[in-house]
């Protein structure tokens, strides 16, 4: 799949906005800027532009900056909570989504301002409310981060 092209039609991609309708991450702590391709119960890619004024840059590392590892991991999560809730609607009104485990996270290269991060996820099992996804973060269609993680969805 081609990262500029999804073959998703324009209204079904996800603004910051429509991003905030469904999670309620908000900034500096909201780590994906668009959703562009939502396969409901099965994948979703997110979009992360990477910025020198994200405030994290000022003490990782100031004279080299580097996008934090466990950040990446966060944006992949925050995409799966958007597949999440589109999944399940007005079912999932209401209710978040928690990190419950990250296994086989790999960090294959460093991610810097002026990169753009794609974040693919992939929906591996649901039982009840616990769900496991696999995630791969890419930046100019090389890989930078993968992991395997999980997340249960409460009440909040």
């Amino acid at each position: 799949m081609n990262e500029q092209t999804t073959g998703m039609k324009t209204a079904d991609v996800l603004d910051i906005t429509g991003i905030m309708k469904l999670i309620p991450h908000r900034y500096p702590f909201l780590m994906i800027d668009r959703v562009i391709e939502i396969v409901p119960d099965e994948s979703a890619v997110g979009i992360k532009n990477v910025s020198i004024n994200e405030n994290y840059f000022q003490g990782h590392f100031p004279r080299q900056p580097v996008m934090p590892g466990v950040l990446i991991i966060e944006a992949m999560a925050q995409t799966a909570a958007v597949l999440v809730v589109r999944t399940l609607g007005e079912e999932a009104e209401s209710k978040l989504v928690y990190f419950m485990t990250v296994d086989n996270g790999r960090f294959r290269r460093p991610v810097v301002p002026g990169d753009r991060l794609y974040i693919h996820v992939a929906k591996v099992r649901n039982r009840r409310n616990v769900w496991k996804f696999q995630g791969e973060a890419k930046v100019d269609g090389v890989l930078v981060a993968q992991a395997v993680f999980s997340a249960m969805i409460l009440d909040d």
